[in-house]
C-alpha cells in the first residue's frame, strides 16, 4: 500500500477512503464516520444525481472530518454540514457541464439490490423514499440550496437551526427555502413509493406488453399523462425530448422492441430501491427502464442509455430473474 501523508493522500496524490483505512489510525473518530457514511452519500447523491460525484463528496467529507482535532458534540450534524457544502460546491461545476448536455439529463441509476449490499454494506441504509429516481428527477427542478435544505429536513429530519448552520443561511431563510421546495415538489400528482411486489408486477406487465407488441395491454398500464424521458448522453441514440401521452409512449416502446428486442435479454435489477428492467446485448447492459407509479399505473418511464451512467451495472447478470415476453 502506498504511504500516506497526514491529509490522507497517497504518493500518487489521490485519496481512497476504503473501510480498512477508515478503521485504522483513529478508530473512534473513524467509527463515527462509518456510522454516518450512508447519510453522507445520500445527501450528495440526492443533490448531484451522479454516483461518481457523490463518492467524491464522501471522500472529501472524510478528509475534512479526519482533520478535525477538537471533540465534536454532534457528529451526525457536523458530517451533514460538510457533505452539504461539498455537494453544493460540486454542483456548481456540474451545472456548467449540464448546460451543454445533449438531450435530456437523468440521474445515474444506483444499484441497491442484494449484490450491491454484499459489496457495499452502507447501501443498506438507502431506501426508495430517499433515492428513488422519481424524487431525484423532481429535485433537479430545484436550486442547489433548495435541494440540500429539503433533503436535510424531509429525509434526515434535521431542524432548521442545524440546516441554517449547514447552508450558512439565516433560520428564517431556511424555513422559506424548505417551504418553497416542499411546495414545488408536491405541486404535481401525489407520489408514494409502492411496495416492491407491486412495483415488480408493474415492470413485468410493462415489459411483457412491450416485447409482445400488445399495444392495448401496454395502454392499460400507462397513466393518461404518462411521460417517457430518455438519456443517451449524446453517445447513443435516444429521444432528445420527453415523449408525452400513452399512445405516443406505447408506440415508441413497441417500435424500440421491434428494432432492438431480438438481440437483447431483459432481466430484473434493483435500482434506487425499486425493481427495474435492464437489457443486455452480448453481455453488456445497454438500457435500463425505471418506472414511476401513481395509483398503480405508470406515470413516468425513465430510459437510461448513456453508457457512462451504466458502468456500475456491468458484470455478471444478477440472480433476480429473467423477464420473459410471454
Amino acid at each position: 500500500m502506498a504511504d500516506r501523508s497526514p491529509d490522507g493522500q497517497g504518493d500518487d496524490g489521490q485519496y481512497r477512503a476504503d473501510d480498512t483505512e477508515l478503521t485504522g489510525a483513529r478508530p473512534n473518530h473513524d467509527a463515527e464516520f462509518l456510522k454516518h457514511r450512508g447519510m453522507v452519500f445520500t445527501i450528495a447523491y440526492d443533490v448531484l444525481g451522479t454516483v461518481a460525484d457523490a463518492e467524491d463528496v464522501v471522500q472529501e467529507t472524510y478528509l475534512r472530518w479526519r482533520g478535525v482535532a477538537e471533540q465534536v458534540g454532534n457528529p451526525r450534524a457536523y458530517l451533514a454540514r460538510i457533505a452539504s457544502r461539498q455537494a453544493l460546491n460540486f454542483l456548481r461545476t456540474a451545472s456548467r457541464r449540464r448546460e451543454d448536455y445533449p438531450g435530456e439529463w437523468l440521474p445515474e441509476p444506483l444499484p441497491t439490490g442484494p449484490a450491491r449490499l454484499a459489496a457495499d454494506p452502507e447501501a443498506a441504509a438507502l431506501t426508495a423514499s430517499e433515492v428513488s429516481t422519481a424524487m431525484l428527477v423532481l429535485l433537479q427542478t430545484l436550486s442547489g440550496p433548495e435541494r440540500a435544505a429539503f433533503i436535510l429536513h424531509e429525509v434526515f429530519d434535521f431542524g432548521y437551526p442545524e440546516i441554517a448552520a449547514s447552508l450558512e443561511m439565516g433560520e428564517p431563510a431556511v424555513r422559506q427555502t424548505v417551504h418553497r421546495a416542499r411546495t414545488r415538489l408536491r405541486s404535481g400528482p401525489p407520489r408514494t413509493v409502492p411496495d416492491t411486489g407491486e412495483h415488480r408486477a408493474a415492470v413485468e406487465s410493462f415489459l411483457a406488453a412491450t416485447m409482445t407488441g400488445q399495444i392495448q395491454s401496454l395502454l392499460d398500464v400507462l397513466a393518461p399523462d404518462v411521460v417517457l424521458v430518455s438519456d443517451g448522453g449524446g453517445k447513443v441514440s435516444a429521444a432528445l425530448r420527453p415523449v408525452y401521452g400513452p399512445e405516443k409512449v406505447a408506440r415508441l416502446m413497441i417500435g424500440l422492441a421491434d428494432k432492438y428486442g431480438a438481440g437483447a435479454v431483459a432481466e430484473f435489477v434493483e435500482l434506487n430501491g425499486l425493481p427495474a428492467a435492464a437489457f443486455r446485448e452480448e453481455g453488456t447492459v445497454t438500457t435500463v427502464f425505471q418506472l414511476e407509479l401513481v395509483d398503480g399505473r405508470v406515470q413516468a418511464v425513465y430510459a437510461m442509455r448513456n453508457p457512462d451512467k451504466l458502468v456500475r451495472l456491468q458484470g455478471p447478470a444478477p440472480d433476480t430473474g429473467r423477464l420473459d415476453a410471454g
